[in-house]
Formats: structure tokens, sequence, C-alpha cells
């Protein structure tokens, strides 16, 4: 059986977008009605990203909605916690609003620091990369932006149609978002937390990071100092054409 784009549609959409069992798969080419999507691009069309070459698990399949050009332009990512706090707030709405001049902006379509970074970006564009199914919402209260990102932005994920949003798959997630990005821009994090996948993520893909400082008393910002400690750059508001 000769591999193409619409058996591996077909292979995403059957094993919902889990990428050992798509590989095996192939690896097996296990027999197939193939299967067509026009809001699928698979690792075998022009139009798939080259940013996720680089990644040693490239999903063989993106679902999306929105515009797809967006893709071609430079990207950074802005990533946080959804717990946020009227520091990080304003920090965050004053860098993605800055940043969005110049670059598109890519996020995980989360609550908190995520919506935040979206919303003040939408007007030039920006891609959210969802951990759920591309028609599944989540979360539910991010409905009004699941919609004004697939008018106005872009939504991409490897997981098709309603797929529920399994914890495993926003640390998976999480590589998309570091390989897309030339940048990644921390506004809050934990220390044990999914932004800290994204930034180990974004390292070894020899990307640049860049945080936000906090308070040596702010127990729910650990994760900030601790990659200034460790060496990332921080992020100076007066500074921020530089970047």
């Amino acid at each position: 059986m000769k591999l193409d784009r619409k058996i591996l549609i077909a292979y995403a959409k059957k094993y919902q977008g889990n990428y050992d069992k798509i590989l095996k798969a192939i690896a097996n080419k296990e027999m197939i009605e193939p299967e067509d999507d026009k809001r699928a691009i698979t690792i075998l069309d022009e139009e798939y990203p080259a940013a996720f070459l680089s990644l040693s698990d490239p999903p063989f399949v993106l679902f999306y909605k929105g515009d797809l050009n967006l893709l071609k332009k430079q990207c950074v990512g802005i990533v946080g916690s959804r717990r946020v706090s009227e520091y990080s707030l304003k920090a965050t709405k004053t860098i993605a609003k800055a940043l969005s001049l110049k670059y598109v902006i890519v996020s995980g379509m989360a609550k908190g620091i995520d919506r935040l970074a979206h919303l003040e970006a939408i007007h030039s564009g920006s891609i959210g990369i969802l951990g759920s199914g591309i028609d599944y919402i989540y979360p539910y209260a991010n409905k009004d932006l699941y919609e004004l990102m697939g008018n106005k932005g872009l939504l991409i994920s490897e997981y098709p149609d309603h797929t529920i949003p399994y914890a495993k798959h926003f640390p998976f997630r999480n590589r998309l978002i570091a390989a897309l990005s030339d940048k990644i821009f921390v506004m809050k994090s934990d220390i044990k937390s999914g932004t800290m996948t994204t930034v180990d993520k974004a390292l070894k893909l020899g990307k640049e990071v860049y945080v936000l400082p906090y308070r040596i008393d702010d127990d729910d910002s650990l994760g900030n100092n601790l990659l200034i400690y460790e060496g990332a750059e921080i992020i100076i508001l007066a500074n921020l054409d530089d970047y």
C-alpha cells in the first residue's frame, strides 16, 4: 500500500491523533480506507510547517481552522499559568501587544496567560495550538476565543474532530508551541508545570527563552525565577522593541 495524504488522514482519525499508534500503522502498512478532509494538512503536503520537521516526533496530520498563511510568518510563543496576577496580566498584555507588531503570537488556548496573549495579538494574527480535537472547545470558557481565532487567526491540532483533551495531550502538544516559535516568552510559571515542559523542549531545539522576573516570595511563580537563575534572559519592558 502506497502511503499518501489520504491514508495519513484516515490513520489520524482512526487513532484520534495518537502519534505512536499512527507510527505503528505506517510501519505495518495497515490497510485502511483512504479519507480526505479539507481542514487537514499532512507531513506530505507543501503547506506543512517546516518548523515541525525539526522534531523527532513531528505530527503526521494537522487539523486546522482559520488562516494557514500565518504559518509562513515569523512566530514567537507566549506561555504561562492559567492563574494570573495583576502584575502578570499587565505585563502579558503589554508584551503581547508590542510583539504582535512584528510577530505572529503562538500560545496554547488555555485560560489565563494564553488567553490574554491571543486576545492582544488577534488584530495581526495569532496561532492557537490545541490539546484536544479541532472541534472540541476546551476550556469551554474560551468559546468566544475559539470563534475569534477561527475567524481571524489560526487554530491547529494533531487531534481530529471531537477528540477529548486527555491530560497527556498537553505536555505533548507543547512541543509544537516550542518548535513553531523562534523565541519563547515565559510570563508566569510554577516549577512543575506545562509551561516548563514547553521551555525544556524550546531549549533542546535551540530557541531563545525570555522570562518575566518575580519577587522572591511569589510562590506560584518560582519557575520564572528558577529559569532566570539558570541563565534565561530577563524580559525588560522598556526594551520590547529590541526583541
